[in-house]
């Protein structure tokens, strides 16, 4: 009995190599986009590799490699408990990072300010392999990544996306169907038939994990709850000292709130507002994110629910997928697809 399919190899660099019959060295040139290489060379390498499927041996990668990666996590600067934690996730993988022969840095800027922000990446320019970065979806931070890409560095948007630009890779949640399970769990939760308002507060327009989930919670609400009438969206920057006194002005105003969604951070300024108000056991308060300040607002009946994305996946994904596309690693998207958790105070981890 002959069996006819016989066991594949791996292809080897040096496969390519003899198939197109360049060197080595012109194969590599061209898998990592370095110039000197011919145009129709390059067209022909590449069509090779796809024949062969070749892939780098990752490994050996690793060990071939002479230089360390050098990564940037810019984060938006402030008091958000959800920035924190990825940074401290962060920093507990330094030791794998120099296993990896790779470094990673956080810098701190604020994101509400596109000028700031955009200057901020273009001085990153030649300094880092790749930048990580939660950037607002701006005109001038769009440029500002073009520009990093067009210069040679990988860059990876995190959390919230800025799709048109030349970010080589998203690393977050699908914030539309998040904002989704928010209505839907708000809705449950106020009850079918209940009328009232229900507020809003986000940390920019801007951000487009905001705007996404804002466009998922207002589909629902609007589709399976039209009795609960949403109020116009507050704005308070991810800052719990800025967005508390809004939320308190807003809860001494609509006496016919019955529910608060929180799009992002600064939800200590609105367990403030609402313990300072009395309505706190009242109102059925949705928000994101399970900080440690979300675990006790869930444990003491003040907050209903909350909807998480896991930050030591998102550090994690982020710095594999940059190491993916330095070395021309493979990437397993399940693997680096990253999960809507939702929490309420039975099921806390």
């Amino acid at each position: 009995m002959t069996n006819s399919a016989r066991p594949s190899t791996r292809a080897r660099l040096a496969d390519v190599a003899r198939e197109a019959g360049v060197s080595a060295a012109t194969v590599d040139r061209v898998l990592h986009g370095r110039t000197g290489v011919k145009a129709h060379t390059v067209e022909h390498v590449h069509a090779v590799v796809r024949r062969l499927d070749y892939r780098p041996d990752p490994a050996a990668t690793r060990l071939a490699r002479a230089r360390r990666y050098s990564l940037c996590f810019v984060l938006p600067s402030g008091s958000n408990s959800f920035v924190a934690l990825l940074a401290e996730q962060l920093h507990g993988l330094r030791h794998w990072l120099a296993e990896e022969r790779t470094s990673a840095r956080v810098e701190l800027v604020d994101v509400f300010a596109p000028q700031t922000l955009a200057r901020h990446l273009a001085g990153l320019r030649g300094r880092h392999d790749a930048v990580v970065v939660m950037a607002l979806d701006d005109p001038q931070v769009r440029a500002a990544i073009d520009d990093l890409a067009g210069a040679g560095t990988l860059v990876v948007t995190l959390v919230s996306d800025v799709p048109t630009s030349r970010r080589a890779h998203y690393v977050g949640i699908d914030n539309v169907a998040a904002g989704r399970t928010a209505g839907n769990l708000l809705g449950r939760f106020v009850g079918t038939g209940r009328e009232g308002r229900v507020g809003i507060v986000l940390g920019s327009h801007a951000l487009r994990d905001h705007a996404e989930r804002l466009f998922g919670f207002q589909q629902v609400l609007a589709a399976e709850h039209p009795r609960l009438r949403l109020l116009a969206p507050i704005e308070g920057h991810d800052d719990s000292a800025e967005t508390q006194p809004l939320v308190a002005r807003l809860l001494k105003r609509e006496r016919e709130l019955v529910a608060l969604y929180s799009i992002g951070a600064g939800n200590r300024g609105i367990r403030a507002a609402l313990d300072t108000s009395g309505r706190g056991r009242e109102i059925v308060w949705i928000c994101h994110e399970l900080t440690p300040h979300a675990r006790r607002d869930l444990l003491d009946g003040v907050a209903a629910a909350v909807i998480n994305q896991d930050a030591g996946h998102e550090v994690r994904s982020a710095i594999r997928v940059a190491l993916a596309h330095l070395s021309g690693e493979r990437l397993v998207a399940e693997q680096e697809r990253i999960r809507i958790d939702i929490f309420v105070k039975d099921n806390l981890p």
